[in-house]
């Protein structure tokens, strides 16, 4: 796939997904305006069709990979929002979704797999998964959707940019989380095009921080052992999206863990919504009153709701 992520791509994504992905509400606090001295507004894509913004990707990619109403397959690694959106998209679609996830997973997150029609392949770990993955594609003859590193998946996510800036006008700042850029990279080819002034900045936990040293060396660089909440973001960059990060980002911010259990339960105290880590690491930043926030009209990519109960349970806990 070499194509490129254009901002017509991304319209025509739009369009395709005109009447089947979720138009997702614009959330504001006064207490977060009141933090930065600014104006914050969240795009809450935790309302989206199965919880998170990768519906959007997913279903474009399978929409562009095989017309509506024939058989075929498509296939992926995924133990979690990506998984879910394939297995939905490809059952709107016609098409069966062959999900490979490895061990250890959600069991919630697996089920939802199975109840939005795909078919889950396990596998002991990752690198077991991309070996089933490589057999999957050979037998099946099943074409493969990457969560993050497709341009028709990238080109899909930046449609949530494009319904951003159509519901707020002139944002001097976008924060989102990053883990393998495919949702950011979106972003920034429609954020850039539509608004060439606004600063775009990658939020990522500290226990996976690789995307600042990634984009600085120009080569992708891997954690051995991510160590954070935020199971979404402890991928490294891919070939597709490091480039275009590394054209756009104007920085990298990264966050503690604890700061991300307080994100997630202002969230829930404050603005009555439930946030998962990835999406909670976006928000943390003007919690802590991040000095180049000050002053300027904030967008805050708030990537999805599905959140384990544990997990939720914890960000709850006094202290935390």
């Amino acid at each position: 796939m070499d194509e490129r992520v254009t901002f017509s791509a991304v319209t025509q994504a739009a369009g395709l997904l005109r009447g089947v992905a979720h138009v997702t509400p614009v959330l504001t606090s006064r207490q977060l305006d009141g933090l930065i001295r600014g104006q914050v507004f969240l795009k809450c894509e935790n309302f989206q069709r199965t919880g998170a913004f990768k519906f959007r990707g997913a279903y474009y990619a399978v929409s562009r990979l095989t017309p509506p109403g024939t058989s075929g397959t498509v296939a992926t690694i995924s133990s979690g929002n990506h998984g879910q959106a394939l297995a939905l998209a490809a059952s709107l679609l016609g098409v069966l979704a062959e999900v490979v996830m490895p061990r250890p997973f959600s069991r919630s997150k697996y089920q939802a797999v199975l109840a939005y029609g795909g078919r889950v392949i396990e596998t002991a770990n990752r690198q077991t998964a991309e070996e089933a993955l490589q057999e999957l594609l050979e037998r099946e003859r099943a074409t493969h959707v990457h969560a993050f590193n497709d341009s028709r998946v990238i080109a899909g996510q930046g449609t949530v940019m494009l319904e951003l800036q159509g519901q707020v006008a002139d944002l001097d700042v976008l924060l989102a989380p990053v883990g393998g850029g495919g949702l950011l990279s979106g972003l920034c080819v429609v954020g850039h095009q539509v608004l060439p002034t606004l600063k775009i900045f990658a939020c990522e936990p500290n226990g996976a921080s690789d995307a600042e040293e990634s984009i600085r060396l120009n080569q992708i660089v891997q954690v051995p052992a991510p160590d954070t909440l935020a199971d979404g973001l402890r991928t490294s960059l891919g070939s597709r999206t490091l480039p275009i990060l590394r054209a756009h980002l104007e920085g990298v911010l990264t966050v503690a863990e604890e700061e991300i259990l307080a994100a997630m339960r202002f969230a829930y105290e404050r603005l009555k919504i439930v946030i998962e880590p990835s999406g909670a690491v976006a928000l943390a930043p003007v919690l802590r009153k991040e000095p180049v926030l000050f002053g300027k009209r904030v967008g805050i990519v708030l990537t999805g709701g599905n959140v384990d109960s544990d997990v939720f349970v914890k960000a709850l806990e006094p202290g935390c």
